[in-house]
């Protein structure tokens, strides 16, 4: 069931015209126009029921004994039929966090997770009339919605090519967000924005998923140590060659590549020997 406007009485004017019938109904009275005083002053008394106000950024959906009738989203003192029953949906932007979810990723690691969702109500007759509470729903689809998402990605990136968790956040955003309205669109409510607001590895494996993370860094440093220093043993055989400031046989030049290597990629700093006599 879709929303529908519904033409409502401004109330001031309403206000207005009751408080000068009512006024006028004890001179009825006084001419004996009893038959005419009687209904007069209950149609009154009913009236007087007919005023609501409808804040900004807020809907009523009026109702009539169960029948829906249409969405009020003037904002003021609103006059209506005093028989309808109104139930105000606010439009308001709400935001909300989820719990510390802790759920398995693609690979099976058990990882903690939680996101904030910034949304509000677009279509106020399926907000009241398809669901139960639609707050309440927004929170239970938008928990299985990050466990899905969890789901389908790493924690971690191993190569460059990998969509995860930690290292692509605008992706899992989207993909995040894409989730969460596909299951409140049939609550009327529009998804504005999710991100992803904790993530952790589970206790139990942190410890263990530090130390890979450590070694990995490692690693690429090593990598790119021994790289550099390639790079700089190259430049210097050239340059001594270039520059003919001495000539080094096969032998001579393996030893001195092995020497450069050891002092330009070892973790500590070497001391050097001084030998005074011939190098051969």
């Amino acid at each position: 069931m879709s929303e529908r406007p519904l033409s409502t009485l401004p109330g001031i004017p309403m206000l207005l015209v009751l408080l000068l019938v009512t006024l006028s109904i004890p001179v009825v009275f006084i001419l004996k126009l009893i038959l005419l005083g009687i209904p007069l002053a209950i149609g009154v008394f009913l009236c007087w029921f007919g005023f609501f106000v409808v804040q900004p950024n807020t809907a009523a959906v009026i109702q009539l004994f169960g029948d829906y009738k249409g969405t009020v989203r003037n904002e003021g003192l609103r006059w209506a039929n005093p028989f309808y029953s109104k139930q105000l949906v606010s439009l308001r932007i709400r935001n909300f966090e989820s719990s510390k979810l802790k759920v398995n990723d693609l690979e099976g690691s058990p990882i903690e997770i939680g996101a904030i969702v910034v949304w509000q109500v677009v279509d106020s007759a399926e907000a009241v009339f398809s669901v139960d509470s639609y707050e309440h729903f927004v929170h239970v689809q938008t928990e299985a919605a990050l466990r899905q998402s969890a789901t389908s990605y790493p924690y971690d990136m191993h190569d460059g090519h990998t969509i995860s968790l930690r290292s692509h956040t605008k992706e899992i955003a989207d993909h995040l967000q894409k989730e969460i309205q596909e299951r409140l669109t049939s609550a009327g409510v529009q998804v504005l924005e999710a991100r992803i607001s904790h993530l952790a590895y589970a206790p139990e494996i942190a410890q263990a998923m530090l130390q890979r993370q450590q070694a990995s860094a490692i690693i690429a440093a090593r990598s790119k140590i021994v790289e550099g220093a390639v790079s700089m043993v190259h430049m210097a055989l050239e340059q001594l060659a270039e520059k003919g400031v001495v000539q080094l046989d096969e032998e001579r030049k393996a030893q001195m590549v092995s020497n450069l290597l050891v002092v330009l990629c070892g973790e500590r700093s070497t001391q050097p020997i001084v030998n005074a006599g011939s190098i051969y």
